[in-house]
């Protein structure tokens, strides 16, 4: 395993992001969606760092069946609590890599009359998506790396990680001591 964005890159990265958001939601009250349970770390050191009153929701979306790819299918797993209409919301993503679910999630939301909807993410993954979908607030773009830590999983391990690090499939420090 090796560290590809350390705490301090994160942190002054998530700063920078805290800045322009509270300078294109000023006077608004935002709705952050924090997609579970990858975002839960990025959300809650954003969510500090704004200069703003949001609210925050959660919704829970999967297309991995178990694996490190994607299955293809989105499901929803866990609906918002609240009601969005006429709300100005912003979606808080860990990664975005094939654009499939944020690209589900998007169309899903607008269906619900939002007054806008912005899309953050800490990591987009730079890969030919299967759908295209607008990102207004990029934290790093980075490589088709398998990624874990600040909220990335593999098999619910290393979300607890205060950096992102780079898993290699033959790492002994994957899941149990052996390659993932």
């Amino acid at each position: 395993m090796r560290v590809l964005l350390d705490r301090e890159q994160i942190e002054r990265r998530t700063r920078e992001l805290a800045r322009e958001i509270s300078r294109d939601f000023l006077g608004k009250n935002p709705v952050l969606i924090g997609i579970l349970k990858g975002s839960t770390m990025f959300l809650a050191d954003l969510m500090r760092r704004l200069d703003l009153d949001p609210e925050i929701d959660f919704i829970s979306i999967s297309s991995y069946a178990s694996g490190v790819t994607s299955s293809g299918t989105v499901r929803l797993l866990k609906d918002l609590d609240g009601d969005i209409s006429g709300r100005d919301v912003l979606v808080v993503e860990d990664i975005i890599d094939s654009g499939l679910s944020l690209s589900y999630l998007r169309k899903n939301l607008l269906s619900r009359n939002p007054r806008s909807l912005s899309i953050v993410t800490l990591l987009d993954k730079r890969v030919p998506r299967e759908r295209q979908v607008f990102v207004d607030y990029v934290g790093f773009e980075i490589e088709d790396l398998f990624v874990i830590g600040y909220g990335l999983d593999h098999a619910e391990h290393f979300r607890e990680l205060p950096y992102v690090a780079v898993l290699e499939p033959d790492d002994p420090s994957g899941p149990y001591g052996g390659p993932i």
